[in-house]
């Protein structure tokens, strides 16, 4: 079996290395048959192994080429070979939860560990606890397609073994669109992109000879793209939602030549016989969380170089082969080395919870090669005691039975909580929908049940293994009552659920009822109620539905999936379930709570006092009774710092002025006016404590108010006087509102006035004024006025304003309010 294939070269130094070290890392390029090979050389050296793939598509492929037993979710398969079986990943995890020591196994190999999946990276620091605590005897063996070995050598603490060469070289082709093509955004990934990769397709079909395998991003651009193939070949779709005989048709050898196109679960641990070309648009998705809303989506990026080599490498795998890449060569190299590890990336809840299984709630404990975000996990921790899986951080015995349960824990809540009669719509929710499934998910249950799908299919396999293993750990009638709805213990969430009629209060079907209770038990932060021409989430995230959506109607909504497009501020709706009232309130537990609070109404721009008894769940108001003796203090105080509220009159303003005057110009003991709102208390009493709405500010006197902040020592009119009397005998109003004070008065009032007056030691800055009030000068200095500028003045003014006084020698003369001749 390992007869030209280059891994067999290294097969006696690994064998070796394992007997000595007991753990190892095995780099081997793609086509060299570290995957198939590898574990069967160990069984024949008397070892039971376990090897685990990324991917179930993977796991069948490998247990397929072995002749050996494998395990996914819900589907087990035994092989003639009893030594070897292959697993997913997440199966490994189980079976670690289960039972540590792992009997009956002498060696895990981790495949393709280089894709830094969460489940891989998780297991495999398990089992480095479980070899230096429980089984020093287990081998444990990571496998990388890449070179970049020695972190991982350092993690599991073997050397590493090396098998150097590729199966056979690889031609690489530059392909890139002849036309700029739109970067992706989100999920959207522009259609000239994809007619050029469809284009190369046909050029390579025409240039090279063998089959064709073509890796896309997702399962819509695979649709669009085999669209455009139509005709002549044969055109398989290979990705995670595609059925078991499509995944054997893609791993047996075909009659005519094939096109096969493959999301990036054809990049590793998969040889797809007669292929002899890869074209590769490129692009891959990668999981986003929205940690503060609590929203996941995928996202379209360009790939890593590591993954492109992996794409290219199965262009070889049995003969020399060609890689088309829709790319330029000058871009390659802009291209990240690496893909980010999931767990840079993805909702950690599920990880959160292995971890405290396992007895590392903050996984501060486990081998990793990067440890957790610090924000996605404390998410992820809060998640969980909304569940009732953590306490603190301790698991609960329901938290053991969530991590159990094979599925994300939020639907194992659901689970565990509703009994059997929950697993159909658990198992809708754990599979990937299909791209057409509407966004009622109560019509795709109906649609699944109807069958005739593969979806159909996987969804009734999965419904049957949850109901299996929800009936054989339940006991009737002493389920655990949903964390969030203490006041209902020690009734279960299902009694309680039948006793509220089923949900069937506002008129739901009781079959839709319960797709509803799964939903809303599963995501209680997503029970959302209808708002203006959106939708509330419990979260306090709005949310909208498509265009056209039969759902648009309904009041209530149990939001099963949803993401936030880039960009946007409001959550997209993508499946959800009509509730009512009563579900809402079973899954998310009311509060009442005495709200006092200055409000602004929504479309308004002023506020007001808010004083009422209000029943939430969460963000979502359900009701509100007025507060006739509330403290509303606080409330006031805020308006009075956030909105001008209070009715400054003339001589409001003008007090306000000279107060602020006296601050600038002496300090202490004159307050400052730039805080008004922090002095309330000592100016605004008793006028305040008799306040409880915007209209009682509204009335109050603030210039009487203000007196109360001249200080007790001081005299207002001695330090700032209202008014100054010039030399006509006129009390002139001074004005405060700038730096210096002003005092504006006509010309002639103040003739023979010298010194220019000084209030609190400023200088006053004098606005001379015409007979008609219209300014001539500003000075802060008279006599340097009366001696250099009062002349030219003169000779200006004395011909447009003849009938007042303008001497020759404005000291000399007489002041006077009036024109000359009047007495």
């Amino acid at each position: 079996m390992t007869d030209g294939l280059p891994i067999r070269h290294v097969l006696p130094e690994l064998l070796s290395v394992l007997d000595r070290h007991g753990s190892a890392v095995l780099t081997a390029p793609p086509g060299t048959g570290k995957t198939t090979v590898v574990p069967l050389a160990l069984a024949e050296s008397g070892l039971r192994v376990l090897v685990a793939e990324p991917r179930r598509l993977a796991v069948r492929a490998a247990a397929r080429r072995m002749g050996v037993s494998y395990t996914i979710r819900g589907e087990r398969h035994t092989g003639a070979n009893p030594r070897v079986e292959v697993v997913t990943t997440g199966v490994l995890l189980q079976r670690l939860q289960r039972d540590q020591e792992l009997p009956g196994v002498d060696a895990v190999i981790l495949d393709e560990c280089h894709e830094r999946h969460l489940d891989a990276d998780t297991a495999l620091a398990f089992l480095l606890d479980v070899r230096e605590a429980l089984r020093p005897d287990l081998r444990l063996l990571a496998t990388s397609a890449t070179a970049d070995a020695a972190p991982w050598s350092k993690l599991v603490g073997g050397p590493v073994v090396a098998a150097t060469g590729a199966a056979h070289p690889v031609e690489i082709v530059w392909a890139p669109p002849p036309r700029p093509v739109a970067p992706p955004h989100g999920l959207r990934v522009d259609p000239a992109l994809l007619s050029h990769v469809a284009a190369v397709v046909r050029r390579a079909l025409d240039e090279r000879d063998g089959d064709v395998l073509c890796f896309l991003p997702g399962v819509g651009e695979i649709a669009k793209v085999a669209g455009m193939l139509s005709g002549g070949v044969e055109v398989l779709q290979v990705h995670g939602q595609a059925p078991a005989r499509v995944q054997d048709a893609v791993l047996s050898p075909g009659v005519a030549r094939r096109v096969v196109l493959a999301t990036s679960v054809a990049e590793s641990s998969l040889t797809v016989p007669g292929v002899r070309v890869v074209v590769d648009s490129g692009l891959a998705r990668e999981p986003r969380t929205d940690h503060a809303r609590g929203l996941g989506s995928l996202t379209t990026v360009r790939v890593s170089k590591a993954s492109a080599d992996q794409r290219a490498g199965r262009a070889g795998r049995e003969a020399p082969g060609t890689v088309y890449r829709c790319w330029p060569a000058a871009e390659h190299e802009r291209l990240a080395e690496h893909a980010r590890p999931e767990i840079a990336l993805a909702d950690l809840t599920g990880f959160a919870l292995q971890a405290a299984c396992w007895g590392t709630p903050d996984a501060s404990g486990l081998a990793l090669l990067d440890r957790p975000p610090p924000a996605a996990m404390s998410a992820a921790v809060r998640t969980l005691e909304t569940l009732g899986a953590l306490t603190g951080s301790r698991v609960t015995e329901r938290g053991r039975r969530m991590a159990l349960a094979g599925v994300h824990p939020r639907l194992a809540r659901a689970l565990i909580d509703l009994g059997p009669q929950a697993a159909d719509v658990v198992a809708l929710l754990s599979e990937q929908l299909p791209r057409d499934a509407s966004d009622d998910l109560a019509e795709v249950w109906r649609t699944a049940r109807r069958g005739g799908t593969p979806f159909a299919t996987r969804w009734r396999q999965e419904s049957h293994r949850l109901h299996r293993s929800t009936t054989q750990t339940s006991t009737p009638h002493h389920t655990p009552a949903p964390p969030s709805t203490p006041s209902k213990t020690p009734a279960t969430a299902e009694r309680a659920y039948v006793a509220a009629g089923g949900g069937r209060g506002e008129g739901v079907p009781r079959e839709d009822a319960l797709a509803g209770m799964v939903v809303a038990l599963a995501f209680p932060e997503r029970v959302a109620r209808r708002r203006g021409g959106g939708y509330l989430m419990a979260s306090g995230t709005q949310a909208q539905l498509a265009e056209g959506s039969k759902l648009r109607t309904a009041e209530w909504l149990a939001i099963a999936v949803a993401d936030r497009p880039t960009g946007s501020a409001s959550a997209r709706v993508r499946q959800a379930v009509v509730i009512d009232e009563a579900i809402a309130r079973l899954a998310v537990e009311p509060t009442v709570e005495d709200e006092v609070a200055w409000r602004v109404p929504p479309g308004e721009r002023r506020g007001d006092v808010s004083a009422r008894r209000v029943e939430r769940l969460g963000a979502i108001e359900l009701s509100a009774t007025p507060l006739r003796d509330a403290d509303v203090r606080e409330a006031i105080r805020y308006g009075l710092r956030t909105e001008d509220v209070l009715t400054w009159t003339k001589q409001a303003n003008e007090l306000r002025d000279r107060l602020a005057f006296c601050h600038r110009a002496i300090g202490d003991p004159w307050p400052s006016m730039d805080a008004l709102a922090d002095l309330a208390d000592q100016w605004l009493e008793p006028e305040l404590s008799r306040a409880r709405r915007r209209a009682d500010l509204e009335r109050i006197d603030v210039a009487a108010a203000l007196r109360r902040l001249i200080p007790w020592s001081e005299r207002l009119d001695a330090v700032a006087p209202e008014r100054i009397e010039v030399p006509s005998g006129s009390r002139v109003r001074v004005d405060y509102s700038g730096e210096q004070p002003v005092l504006a008065v006509k010309l002639q009032e103040v003739f023979g006035w010298q010194e220019t007056p000084r209030i609190a030691g400023v200088p006053v800055l004098v606005h001379l004024l015409s007979p008609a009030g219209r300014p001539l000068a500003v000075t802060a200095d008279l006599a340097s006025f009366w001696r250099d500028a009062y002349r030219s003045v003169r000779a200006e003014m004395r011909g447009r304003y003849p009938k007042h006084p303008w001497p020759e020698d404005p000291l000399t003369a007489p002041p006077t309010r009036r024109t000359k001749g009047r007495p």
